[in-house]
C-alpha cells in the first residue's frame, strides 16, 4: 500500500508541478499561519472564516494545515499525492464556498468585490496531476519508493520505459 502511494517516476515536468504548486500554497499557508509574507496569522484567519465565509474553527484548521503542511510536502516531494489530495479539497471548498459567485477571472484591478475561481481551477489542474502520476524526479517519494518497492516492481517500471525509449531514438536518428 505504501509503495503504490509512493509510487512515480523521475519525470521532470511533475517535478515543476510539485514544485511551483507546493511553494504557492506554502506562501498562503504561512500567511494564514504564521503571518508571512503579509498575513494575518493563525487567530486572524480563524476568526476570518468563521464570521465573513461561515467556515468552522476545525476545518479552517485543516485548510491551514493542508496547504501549509501540503505546501512543504510537495516542495520536497515528501507523500505528495496527499499533500496534492489536501490542497485539492480545500481548492474545491474554496471554489464552491467562497469563489464561485464571483464568476471566472481573478480581481486583478480590485474593482469588483471578490476574485473568481481562476485560480483555484489551475490549482486542481497541477494537483491532479500529481495525484494521478507522483512526485516525479528529485523527491523523497521516490527515494522511499526505491527502497520500498520490490526488483520486480521496479523492473516492470523500467521495461516499459526503456521501450519507449529505444523507440523514440530509432525515429529520430531515421
Amino acid at each position: 500500500m505504501l509503495a503504490r502511494l509512493l509510487a512515480t517516476n523521475g519525470d521532470w515536468v511533475l517535478t515543476v508541478a510539485r514544485v511551483v504548486l507546493g511553494v504557492a500554497f506554502f506562501v498562503h499557508g504561512s500567511q494564514k499561519l504564521l503571518g508571512w509574507f503579509g498575513g494575518h496569522g493563525l487567530s486572524a484567519t480563524v476568526r476570518t472564516f468563521r464570521d465573513q465565509m461561515g467556515i468552522p474553527a476545525p476545518l479552517t484548521y485543516l485548510a491551514i494545515a493542508a496547504e501549509f503542511f501540503g505546501g512543504l510536502g510537495l516542495i520536497v516531494g515528501l507523500l505528495a499525492r496527499v499533500a496534492a489530495l489536501g490542497i485539492a479539497i480545500t481548492m474545491i471548498v474554496a471554489m464552491f464556498k467562497v469563489h464561485l459567485k464571483f464568476g471566472f477571472l481573478l480581481n486583478w484591478f480590485g474593482d469588483r468585490p471578490g476574485h473568481g475561481i481562476e485560480y483555484h481551477l489551475l490549482a486542481l489542474a497541477l494537483a491532479l496531476l500529481i495525484i494521478v502520476h507522483g512526485a516525479g524526479a528529485f523527491s523523497l517519494d521516490l527515494a522511499l519508493y526505491r527502497r520500498l518497492a520490490s526488483p520486480e516492481r521496479v523492473a516492470l517500471h523500467f521495461n516499459l520505459i526503456v521501450p519507449f525509449l529505444f523507440r523514440a531514438r530509432r525515429m529520430l536518428l531515421k
